[in-house]
């Protein structure tokens, strides 16, 4: 993915009148993406959330499938970023999970959600689209390969547009200057609101983002999101779309205080975090909703005193 994960192994100083100090690897996402980034915010932190108490170090990864399989073999305690869903197939052994299963992922426990991966059909302003049917015609840009290329490209042929609108063949990389240069309409991107290359369209070109009804979103299978009005300059109006939730994981070898202190931390420290990095407002307890599993009895426990209803499902 496109998406991201975390990994903490901890070590805790034991000598008399010394400071205990939690050491976290932070298994990230691939170097550069934002959910690598969001972890050198979320490092930053929780070193300041905690005086130094909790020290995280990022660490690249290549993606959530690895995170989850780093699970069942990674010592100590470990926390990881995945869409839910994936944590779901590995403890049934489906999907890239297949003939790969390990007990050891029933011990796999959440701790908060992190930005969901959130798509955008972002068209420049003049083109006049205002809905999936005004695409008919259009150029528009997909990428390749990633999360939000896939499922761009579903998304165009579930809704009745396969042969109707033209796929450029370029890098997505390309796409806000493609766009201003008037080589392309529109383009489809997935990442955390307010992602940078929406942003950067916005500011260069100016750009509308395409709504989606209640029934598309039902089609889709996909969780619903809203990005709010005022989230992109010059789009002043909510925008309905799809949504793939991430959430932070540990496993039971995690001991029940560290966890209690991370995901404190993360809750006090996320309006901070927000005013410097605006993708952590999308995040609110509501989103525990998306998991899959149990909570961590650490991070329940958190919840708990700070009186968020938290699903039965996940106790």
């Amino acid at each position: 993915m496109m998406t991201g994960l975390i990994a903490a192994g901890v070590l805790l100083a034991g000598a008399t009148g010394a400071q205990a100090e939690t050491r976290v690897t932070y298994k990230s996402a691939k170097a550069g993406t934002s959910y690598y980034q969001m972890g050198v915010e979320l490092a930053e932190a929780m070193k300041a959330g905690t005086d130094g108490g909790v020290i995280l170090t990022v660490e690249e990864s290549q993606g959530s499938v690895q995170n989850v399989m780093e699970a069942a073999v990674r010592p100590g305690n470990y926390v990881f970023t995945t869409p839910p869903a994936l944590v779901g197939a590995a403890q049934k052994g489906a999907g890239p999970f297949k003939d790969k299963g390990n007990p050891k992922f029933d011990e796999i426990r959440a701790l908060f959600p992190i930005p969901s991966l959130t798509m955008h059909f972002v068209m420049r302003a003049d083109a006049g689209v205002q809905s999936f049917a005004d695409l008919e015609g259009k150029t528009i840009l997909l990428g390749k390969g990633s999360f939000g290329a896939n499922e761009g490209a579903k998304y165009v042929e579930m809704f009745g547009l396969k042969d109707k609108v033209k796929i450029a063949d370029a890098e997505l990389g390309n796409a806000a200057s493609a766009l201003k240069n008037r080589q392309i309409d529109g383009f489809v991107t997935a990442g955390s609101f307010p992602a940078p290359n929406v942003t950067e369209a916005a500011a260069s070109t100016g750009i509308s983002l395409v709504s989606m009804t209640e029934e598309q979103v039902a089609e889709t299978k996909r969780t619903r999101l809203v990005i709010p009005a005022g989230t992109y300059a010059g789009v002043d109006t909510d925008t309905v779309t799809t949504s793939l939730p991430v959430v932070a994981y540990a496993t039971t070898a995690m001991d029940d205080d560290t966890a209690y202190t991370l995901t404190k931390t993360f809750w006090t420290k996320k309006a901070e975090m927000g005013e410097s990095a605006a993708w952590w407002k999308a995040v609110s307890p509501d989103l525990l909703s998306n998991v899959t599993g149990k909570l961590h009895p650490g991070a329940l426990r958190y919840y708990e005193e700070a009186g968020v209803a938290v699903p039965d499902s996940l106790r």
